[in-house]
């Protein structure tokens, strides 16, 4: 029976932790969004109900929770650590073979 490992790795408990953090600001950030377009949307039906111009700071401000999505729940991949190192043994090869 295998058995799972204590949280006492500092590293790991720190990256769960700065992935719980970046989760709670996305998840605050959508809530927000919601909340002022949902307003946005009623103060232009109330006032100006034959021109929908709430949807100009909802389609601007939903591509920015998109890129936030993608930060938050892409990992990284694009340019993220995992890409910073291996683009740096990319570089450090290259140098080697160089310098040889």
């Amino acid at each position: 029976m295998e058995k799972t490992a204590p949280m006492d790795d500092q590293a790991g408990y720190e990256r769960a932790k700065k992935q719980v953090r970046k989760l709670k600001g996305f998840y605050q950030h959508l809530a927000v969004y919601l909340l002022v377009n949902a307003l946005l949307f009623v103060i232009n039906l109330v006032t100006s109900p034959s021109a929908l111009w709430f949807t100009w700071p909802l389609f601007g401000w939903g591509i920015a929770i998109v890129i936030h999505a993608a930060s938050v729940f892409g990992g990284g991949r694009l340019w993220g650590k995992e890409w910073e190192e291996r683009k740096i043994k990319e570089l450090m090869d290259k140098d080697q073979r160089e310098n040889r």
